[in-house]
Order: C-alpha cells, then structure tokens, then sequence
C-alpha cells in the first residue's frame, strides 16, 4: 500500500481506519470472513486488467492463455473440494451469489413458471423471490407465503414465487407441510438455502419432493460452502440438479461465486452467464477463488471448519444459560439467531449497543415475525471471522458474557422509545466503553494477518 498515500492519502485514510476496525472489533456476522493474505494479494493483481469474455479455450479475446489456465484450475479444484461427481461442472463466472440464482433461474426456467423457495423473513434470501404486501403481519396461513403486490426482488418480477415457512412450534422445516404445498402448487423448481436457518437440511428428502412433481432442484448453500467442503455439514452436490455458493463467507474466499451443476445443466447455465447476463468475468476474483480452494482442500480448513461449527455450538450454548432465547435451541452451522423478545430491547437498538461496544452483529428478521425488517425482533451472530482470528472455547465464553452485559446495560434505557436518543445514550455509557476496551484488549491478542 506505499503507493496508495502518495496517490490518494484521502482513500489511504480511509483504508487503514477500516483495518484498525477491523482489529480491534469483534465480527460476528455470519455473512463475513477473513480472507487471506495470499487471496488478498491475487485478487489485487494484474489478473484484473485482461478482458476475457467467454470461456477457456473459447474466448473472444486474445492474449488468455494464463487466463484460461487459471480458470481451469479453479474449476479443477472446486471439483475436488466438493467432490463431484463425473457428469457434473462448474461455472466460477458469476459475480456474486444473487447473479448466480438469478442465471440457474434463467437457464431453467421460462418468465411466469413457478418457484418453491424458502419464506425471507424466517431466514430465506432476497434472490429466491421476495414480495409482500401492508398485511403480511396477519398473513394466517402458518406454513405458506403466496406473495404480494410489491415485488422486491428482481425474481419475483419474473416468476411466480410461492413461499414455505418453517414449522411455528419447532421454528425448523415441517418436511410433510413443504411436500403439500408442493403437491398443491406444483412448482418448476424448488429452492433450499437461506442466510439464517441455523439448523442442516434434509436435502435427500427435497429431492423426493421435487421429483414427485417434476421440479428442479436448487440447493443455495452460500452460508455452509466451507462447512460442506470440510465434511462438517451434508453436501447437497450430487443429490440436487445444481447447486450455488458465495466464496466469502465459510469458503473464506474472496467475493465471487461458484456454481455446480449436472453437465446438461452447466452448459445452459454458462450460456445464462455469458452471454446472457455478463460481459467478461472478473478474472481477479476468479483468481482469488482458486487461491481460496488451495486453502480449502488443507487439512487445516477441515480443523478450522469443525472449530467455527464448535465454537457457534458453544457461544449458543452460553447465550441459552444468561436467559436468551437461541432460535431453534441450538445450531448445526455457523449462525445463530436470537429471539429478543423476552428481555424488551429488540434488533436495531441491540445490534447497535453492541456495535458501540465493539462487537459486530446484525439485527434479523426470524421465524413468526411480526416486525419490520428494519427494527425486526432478532439479532444473528456467526463465528467464521473470530474462530479465523484463532479464537476457541474460552473465548466464545467471554463474549457470550459481554453479550449479556450489553444487554444487562441495555434495560437502562429500554424505555427510550426514540432510537437516536438511545444510542446517545448507550454511547457515552461508562460500562458500554469498559466492554468496547476489553474487547480491543482480546483482538490485540488475536490479530488480523493485514
């Protein structure tokens, strides 16, 4: 970064406040990771000056010969890291994991055909099709979602999307209650897949579903990619029609995605990407991916990945013991989501005590939701980036005791409703300062690798 001050010490300046934030505060986004130095290093190289539209061995461009080489290795060891099977291929073209739904949508489906996907606010994602309407708060149905007038996302505008909840008892997927609905509505394709579902998928009884009424089969696995190339969680490869990821999240990769599909499938989907969707791939990302997949196909990302499943075990575990109420009672992944209801102070004012406090997590929407995703009544906390930093058992336990804390100093001012004047005062309180310094104390000893 020498260069960087001489040219720009405004965006330097920037820069080195977000690496100090990042050292010296504790995320617990389940969405984010820490990549390496060596993805880092790649990712800002000269692989991002060469145009490459098409795709190795077919491009329109000259001069890709050590594009096509790296292009190559990347699907190689994305092969080997999800161990596919013979008549199965991969794209590393798309950019990110919405366009990569959004491109097996188009490759399949024709505008106006039905989607199966999981309900958002019980922890679907905005890419499977989302809408809604003024009374999705009195929504009776208890275990579908047929959408409403506004159309959020991009895929709701072209296809009818219908939505499964999970079960309101067991806040997990009634599996009897998809497959009637599925019967009913009869879908093209079916989506799994979600960004706060804490709990593994059946993904073997998702394909019995699917082929009882003729569906295709999507398994959206951006959240458990590492876990499921670590053999922590069940692979869906092999079992779905084609299955999607994002890199940076458990993959500890770079931002990009990755696709896997049956071969008859994968060359509709290429198509979809390009030329349907993108010009040229962002071979700098497409390089960090395959730096990334070296690092995944170690024995170390194994350790580390049955570690970020040990500590989000733990952390939930000492949550549930200080009275918070862990949806589902636990979690198979890498996330957990909490329920706020039972201490009064909900998602938005949490997640920012917290964030005043040095710890980073996300106000969420959950299962039975009646809120407003912008004040929702949950918050999601991950471990992929702090079990990165090297963190481990008694570490969990100290931050699962600041997160009480937090929450304990919080009842102080859980009567203010006006939200700016909360966080006035949950930012000059003494014992949220004590916390934030504690934690910056912690980070010191486990510091980024920047």
């Amino acid at each position: 970064m020498s260069q960087l001050s001489k040219v720009d010490p405004q965006v330097d300046a920037i820069l080195k406040s977000e690496i100090e934030r990042q050292q010296k505060t504790l995320s617990l986004i389940p969405s984010e990771n820490f990549a390496s130095k060596a993805v880092r290093e790649v990712v800002g190289s000269v692989f991002m000056n060469k145009y490459s539209e098409g795709y190795p061995g077919k491009r329109f461009y000259e001069g890709n010969s050590n594009i096509d080489d790296l292009e190559r290795l990347a699907i190689k060891r994305a092969k080997k890291a999800f161990s596919l099977p013979k008549n199965w291929g991969v794209n590393v073209q798309a950019l990110s994991g919405s366009s990569a739904n959004i491109a097996v949508l188009l490759a399949l489906l024709t505008p106006g055909d039905k989607i199966l996907s999981m309900y958002l606010p019980d922890g679907g994602h905005l890419s499977h099709g989302w809408s809604f309407s003024k009374q999705m708060a009195t929504e009776k149905d208890k275990f579908v979602y047929r959408g409403g007038e506004r159309k959020v996302n991009v895929v709701s505008k072209i296809f009818s999307v219908i939505q499964y909840k999970s079960d309101p008892k067991t806040q997990v997927f009634n599996y009897d209650e998809i497959e009637r609905i599925a019967l009913e509505e009869k879908p093209r394709l079916i989506i799994t897949g979600g960004t706060a579902y804490p709990r593994e998928i059946d993904y073997k009884r998702m394909r019995d579903i699917a082929n009882k009424v003729g569906a295709y089969y999507l398994a959206d696995i951006a959240h458990e990619a590492g876990l499921i190339a670590s053999g922590v969680n069940k692979s869906p490869v092999g079992i779905a029609d084609v299955v999607t990821m994002t890199t940076h999240k458990t993959l500890r990769c770079n931002r990009g995605a990755i696709i896997l599909a049956k071969k008859e499938i994968i060359k509709l989907v290429n198509s979809s990407i390009f030329p349907g969707l993108q010009g040229g791939p962002h071979n700098h990302s497409i390089a960090g991916i395959a730096v990334g997949l070296g690092e995944v196909l170690t024995s170390e990302f194994k350790d580390y990945a049955r570690q970020i499943v040990e500590n989000a075990q733990l952390l939930s575990t000492e949550l549930i013991k200080r009275g918070f109420n862990v949806v589902t009672g636990g979690t198979d992944k890498h996330l957990i989501l909490i329920d706020l209801n039972n201490f009064g102070v909900l998602g938005k004012k949490f997640a920012r005590a917290l964030a005043y406090a040095g710890i980073v997590a996300n106000k969420n929407t959950m299962p039975g939701e009646t809120r407003s995703p912008n004040d929702p009544s949950a918050i999601r906390l991950g471990t992929p980036f702090v079990t990165t930093r090297g963190m481990k058992e008694k570490e969990m336990k100290q931050i699962a005791k600041w997160v009480y804390e937090v929450m304990e100093i919080c009842q102080n001012y859980k009567s203010i409703d006006d939200f700016d004047k909360f966080e006035s005062k949950i930012a000059s309180d003494s014992g949220i300062l004590r916390i934030r310094a504690e934690v910056s104390d912690l980070c010191i000893q486990f510091p980024l690798d920047v």
